[in-house]
């Protein structure tokens, strides 16, 4: 390693996460602890629960990234540990953890953005990956997650022009609840998907809520919609209300679950092409765990493409919450000296950095 190696450390919300990131690109060990199945029973976090199992994890996970680069904290240049936003429980051991480690080893400290962390995670480098450019400023990055969903323009690293917000549920959450509602496991997301992939009838139309001329987002009535619209198609195929009551037959699950998703993907992909093109962008930045859905992918890929627009889609490992994409952030804010002590705190709510409502 010749450039600055960043020890990163992530656990805002269900996954524990360490990784070393050299020069905010190539990753050199990304270990993530999943909650997963342990929230599944609940369909949902419980964030006393999801702290816990930080605190369990968080020593294991960074044993075996130090061990996986080769390297000890000695080594590294500094520690960036997110800050916010997330569950406030979760937050603070991985910011305990993240203090003690900078104050035993004299290492400099970056609070960390978790929404600049999904941005970033575009900029990142595998192990063995051929290099590649990054992507190119002037551009538009999209975050779409379980909590948050929004369109920034970006003229230059960590700066951000707000384009445009949910003004009530994020797309994550929306999959979840429908994932509910279709009998579907937790988290809705993955589950949804995959039953979508195998519809052969694209009849069921959910709505679309475009909010006017804005870049603004609404999925709360796309929710509503859609206990209605799989409510009557249970009747219809004489089944009981409630999804617990016996389960979706395949062909009518699928066919659901290619509508709704179907629905979120055109609102999300048509918004986000709109503003690179009104914005005079060279390229889109996609981050963020539903930006691992491949029906969005694909549709925004497609018509970046078209238009000549150079699209920037990290693996489905990087979208997800990770600790690589913090250390990618983290390195920026080192280089640009923006530095914390030992009093950083969680901030459970944090807009993304430097924002300014355009």
């Amino acid at each position: 390693m010749t450039g600055s190696l960043v020890l990163a450390i992530e656990s805002s919300c269900d996954e524990t996460g360490v990784a070393l990131v050299e020069d905010g690109r190539r990753i050199h060990a990304n270990v993530v602890a999943s909650q997963v199945a342990l929230h599944a029973p609940t369909g949902g976090i419980v964030p006393e629960v999801a702290a816990r199992a930080h605190l369990r994890w968080i020593v294991p996970a960074l044993d075996e990234a130090l061990a996986a680069a080769g390297v000890s904290v000695a080594d590294v240049d500094g520690i960036a540990v997110t800050s916010g936003p997330g569950l406030a429980g979760s937050l603070l051991v991985g910011i305990n953890f993240a203090k003690t480690l900078a104050w035993a080893h004299g290492k400099p400290l970056v609070g960390v953005n978790h929404l600049e962390g999904h941005v970033y995670a575009g900029w990142l480098l595998d192990p063995g990956e051929a290099a590649r450019d990054a992507p190119a400023f002037p551009l538009v990055a999209l975050v779409v997650s379980g909590g948050h969903t929004f369109l920034v323009e970006m003229r230059d690293d960590l700066t951000y022009r707000l384009l445009g917000t949910t003004v009530d549920d994020a797309a994550g959450e929306a999959f979840d609840k429908v994932g509910r509602l279709l009998g579907l496991g937790y988290p809705g997301g993955p589950a949804i998907s995959a039953a979508a992939e195998r519809a052969t009838a694209h009849d069921r139309v959910f709505p679309r809520a475009w909010m006017g001329d804005s870049y603004d987002f609404s999925f709360s009535g796309l929710k509503t919609a859609a206990r209605r619209i799989i409510a009557e198609a249970r009747a219809e195929a004489g089944l009981p209300a409630d999804a617990t009551g016996a389960p979706l037959p395949d062909e009518l699950l699928a066919e659901l679950a290619w509508g709704f998703q179907d629905a979120v993907v055109d609102v999300l992909a048509t918004k986000t092409i709109r503003a690179a093109e009104e914005t005079g962008a060279a390229g889109i930045v996609l981050g963020g765990g539903v930006a691992s859905n491949e029906a969005l992918r694909t549709r925004i890929a497609s018509a970046a493409t078209a238009r000549g627009l150079r699209i920037t889609l990290p693996r489905p490992g990087l979208c997800t919450d990770n600790g690589a994409m913090i250390g990618a952030a983290g390195a920026r804010r080192l280089a640009a000296g923006d530095l914390a002590d030992l009093s950083l705190d969680a901030t459970p709510t944090w807009p993304l950095s430097r924002v300014t409502r355009g």
